[in-house]
């Protein structure tokens, strides 16, 4: 019953809802930027290796941040889960909801940056701030805030859990009553090891571990397509094929290659979602459109190169893929036996738990920063560790759930993040439009980048921008 209940309110928030609000809007601050995602590209390199006198968070720094949360789990797992259930197709439609919700991305995080706050270690903000602003009311940006920790501290945390011990599913020792508590309690025992305090040292060797990780997993993707390539003209086929059979489409939208190429692009990229301006509110930068394009990268580096990788690695290798999400690891992993033998298996665990391990600390964090929203000041010690206790016990739980419910609460909490989250930046992202242009005009005139609220008519107070 409650698996129905959360498909039916799925295929109505993606069916129709979340595709008319994502599209619509990405093409609106395509067009109202005048396609900065490909225009700039170079200022968007620029921006992300420019230093920072200060003692704050660099725009490098802040992109490793939000990038580290996005690539993930939902990057292997994911990209395969639409490959099983929604097909070849579902690629295109990830690829279109990259790039055009990169302008939303854009957007969003230039807002985080001009309503950002000081404070005593640097710059701070997100989307509760702007919705604040927006709405002169704190109700709506409450609201936004406990669906984004319920988001990250539970929905995609448990999600991680079980992806990262399905792919031990095809090892001899797994046994489906006990294997996934038992992963699920280690998992949760490092989290909370390392919130806690304790695993400092754990957690700085991971956070080099991963970056390097992420490089290799792209060069072994790149060569299993290499090797591969002479089917690469039948996938682009299907792929096209797929994403534009119509009749298929809307005879069963709710399966279909655009619902889950919009479901797994939007969980994987989440731009739009309101979770990566958290990360970009805290970089030290002369102007805010620095950081909006600067976001524009951390989406295309996340959809269009990796889970590319994974889906080009996965269609290329000619293992037919089944119909179900709770085979998607293992269909990763068959992908990488043809073509590797026996160390592709293992390749991709390792992998998955690098990944999975960083992105539970990872959405940690957003969820850090959105308690102290709520509560208007940083809560007591003791209170913090109970909420990383709960957040453990959250991780164990998820290790032996249902990967369909899974995807399912995930999805509607995301969703109910963007249902948010869209209208807002649209109603505000005039002064992010303002701010480009701004932005633009002291390049081309070759003047020192400088930033005012009033160079972008903003007649309300603010924090930072004065």
């Amino acid at each position: 019953m409650i698996e129905k209940i959360i498909n039916t309110t799925n295929d109505a928030l993606y069916g129709y809802v979340l595709i008319i609000v994502l599209v619509l809007g990405g093409i609106y601050f395509t067009a109202r930027t005048r396609f900065a995602q490909f225009r700039l590209l170079g200022q968007q390199f620029k921006s992300v290796t420019e230093k920072t006198d200060k003692n704050g968070v660099s725009s490098f720094q802040a992109l490793m941040v939000s990038t580290a949360s996005r690539v993930g789990t939902g990057n292997i797992i994911g990209v395969a889960t639409a490959l099983c259930v929604g097909g070849f197709g579902s690629v295109f439609w990830m690829w279109v909801i990259a790039i055009i919700g990169a302008a939303s991305a854009f957007v969003e995080s230039t807002l985080a940056q001009i309503y950002k706050k000081r404070g005593k270690d640097g710059c701070y903000g997100g989307p509760a701030y702007y919705i604040e602003a927006a709405t002169k009311r704190k109700g709506i940006a409450i609201i936004f805030s406990v669906l984004l920790v319920l988001t990250y501290g539970f929905g995609f945390n448990m999600l991680a859990s079980y992806n990262l011990q399905s792919t031990f599913s095809s090892y001899s020792f797994y046994n489906e009553s006990t294997t996934p508590w038992i992963i699920g309690l280690i998992i949760a025992l490092l989290v909370g090891y390392c919130l806690i305090g304790g695993g400092k040292r754990l957690v700085s060797v991971t956070s080099f571990l991963v970056p390097v990780m992420g490089a290799v997993y792209i060069v072994v993707a790149l060569v299993i397509t290499v090797v591969n390539v002479k089917a690469l003209p039948d996938i682009f086929k299907q792929i096209f094929a797929q994403a534009f059979d119509f009749k298929a489409i809307f005879g069963g939208f709710g399966g279909s290659c655009v619902m889950y190429g919009i479901k797994r692009g939007l969980f994987s990229n989440e731009a739009g979602v309101g979770s990566a301006p958290n990360a970009s509110a805290s970089a030290e930068v002369s102007h805010p459109a620095k950081q909006g394009l600067v976001q524009v990268l951390s989406v295309f580096i996340d959809t269009l190169l990796v889970c590319t990788a994974t889906a080009f690695m996965c269609m290329s290798s000619g293992v037919t893929p089944p119909e179900t999400s709770d085979q998607a690891a293992a269909y990763v992993q068959n992908a990488l036996g043809a073509t590797l033998g026996e160390v592709g298996p293992v390749f991709i665990t390792v992998a998955m738990i690098l990944f999975a391990f960083t992105t539970l600390l990872g959405n940690l964090f957003y969820v850090d920063k959105t308690i102290n929203y709520l509560f208007g000041k940083e809560p007591s010690k003791a209170f913090r560790n109970i909420c990383y206790v709960i957040a453990s016990l959250v991780i164990f739980v998820g290790a032996g759930l249902s990967a369909d419910l899974l995807w399912g609460i995930a999805d509607i909490m995301m969703g109910g993040m963007t249902i948010i989250n869209m209208p807002v930046i649209i109603y505000l992202g005039k002064y992010a439009i303002r701010a480009l242009k701004d932005y633009e005009k002291q390049i081309k005139n070759g003047s020192d980048i400088t930033f005012n609220k009033k160079d972008i008519g903003l007649t309300e107070e603010t924090d930072y921008w004065n």
